[in-house]
């Protein structure tokens, strides 16, 4: 298992090195621009173990984190005016895809994780307590069992912001699921009303 310290801003060489193993079919716990999450390539076999590592109902759908809207929409995903003015940002958006189902998905605003994106292409990521468990704002905090079982961890220190917010623009109006940061929720409900 590899890990890397990255205080903030990793080079360019340790990037390069977490895509390699995310794009072998790798787990890596890593923080975002929220809290700290397990990830892997989006549709891989490696996705099979985060749920097994998570002890989480397989049909219990993941966020996936993208670099940018280009990237979003080569999924087959169409963006909302409003979704795009507001990313990148902690907001999770559930949009939907060109077969009309339906995904969530989210920009985060951390630019070297962007970075990243761009070399791996989108990413599933979930926090990476197990079910039912507190989220986890430090790596040592997750259990040895957990730590060994996966193939790279990226350290950068205690994390502990919120998680996203989380909100339903597949409906008539934007629905919020999730309050994620208070403030930052109060704004997006600002946002919101006036794109309505």
């Amino acid at each position: 298992m590899k890990r890397w310290q990255i205080d903030g801003h990793p080079t360019d060489a340790q990037l390069d090195e977490i895509a390699a193993v995310l794009l072998n079919g790798g787990v890596v716990l890593m923080p975002t621009d929220t809290i700290y999450g397990l990830h892997a390539l989006a549709q891989s076999s490696a996705v099979v173990r985060i749920v097994e590592l998570k002890g989480r109902e397989e049909n219990k759908p993941f966020v996936t984190i993208a670099a940018s809207v280009t990237q979003i929409e080569a999924l087959g995903v169409h963006v909302p005016d409003e979704v795009r003015e507001i990313w990148p940002a902690a907001l999770t958006a559930i949009l939907t895809r060109s077969d009309r189902t339906t995904i969530a998905i989210r920009i985060p605003d951390l630019d070297w994780l962007r970075s990243l994106l761009e070399r791996t292409g989108p990413l599933v990521s979930t926090s990476a307590n197990r079910s039912h468990e507190s989220p986890i704002t430090f790596p040592n905090q997750l259990a040895p069992e957990l730590q060994s079982a996966l193939d790279g961890i990226v350290d950068d220190g205690v994390r502990e912001s919120k998680a996203s917010a989380i909100v339903d623009f597949t409906g008539d109006a934007p629905r919020v699921i999730r309050e994620g940061d208070f403030r930052f929720t109060q704004n997006l409900r600002k946002t919101l009303r006036k794109s309505l």
